[in-house]
């Protein structure tokens, strides 16, 4: 028997990188995996791999920045398993990093906001509406970025939805508490979620870990932060980045 046997597991973004990892995480320990991607053909293709392992899986069409999309998410997972016990707020974009500063239009603004903090407020109103009448209440988990903390040069907008996912995530753990949901945050740093094996050895040394981040990094710190009986880790964030945020840097 799984670790999150008979526990529905709704996941944004889970058809590649972040979000597929923790989607195989989960279905490994015996959850049902609702896999909501904007990407047809990608999030299809994550919920076959993951039944041909001999999990469980759905996958839903959502674009976390329309309302109804979202509504018609937590209706589906509802439909297909009866509730919803632990949400992971993985979709996010970072279209303004294309943009400078002084040419960052307000749409593009717009456009990472409703989709990395709007569309996590939502999903995670909707879900709760299912978690507070569970007997045991429910796990939520935001995907921050250190980049709430730290940034590079023109990348205010995607700072800027970090930083609000931070804050939110307080904020509702403190309403939810009562209903019985815990809400936390991972702040990932630098998670290679394309080829590994070709990154340099100056970016494995120059974390305090020795080495760049996988996604599974962030899929185990989900899995710890939503196990049963956990439920004293709430409003907290988990910095995830290889000791990169602690470490003095200077100039040579």
């Amino acid at each position: 028997m799984g670790t999150y046997e008979h526990q529905t597991v709704v996941i944004t973004g889970a058809g590649q990188g972040i979000g597929r990892a923790v989607a195989a995480a989960y279905a490994a320990e015996g959850a049902n995996v609702v896999i909501a991607e904007v990407k047809e053909e990608t999030g299809r293709k994550a919920a076959e791999e993951i039944r041909q392992t001999g999990g469980i899986a759905e996958f839903i069409s959502c674009d976390v920045s329309d309302e109804k999309q979202i509504i018609r998410m937590v209706e589906f997972a509802a439909e297909r398993f009866g509730s919803i016990h632990i949400l992971i707020n993985n979709a996010g974009i970072a279209d303004a990093h294309t943009a400078s500063f002084y040419e960052l239009t307000a749409e593009a603004w717009d456009k990472v906001m409703d989709t990395n903090v709007r569309g996590m407020f939502l999903a995670t109103r909707e879900a709760a509406k299912l978690m507070r009448n569970n007997p045991d209440g429910g796990a939520v988990v935001n995907l921050s970025s250190t980049r709430a903390h730290m940034s590079e040069s023109d990348t205010e907008a995607y700072a800027a939805s970090k930083g609000a996912i931070a804050a939110l995530t307080h904020a509702m753990a403190v309403t939810l508490g009562p209903d019985k949901i815990t809400v936390n945050c991972i702040s990932p740093g630098w998670i290679e979620t394309g080829e590994y094996g070709q990154l340099r050895e100056i970016d494995h040394i120059q974390h305090p870990s020795g080495r760049v981040g996988k996604p599974e990094d962030i899929a185990r710190a989900c899995l710890y932060l939503t196990a049963p009986g956990n439920d004293f880790v709430t409003g907290a964030e988990l910095v995830i980045d290889g000791g990169m945020t602690r470490k003095m840097i200077y100039e040579p």
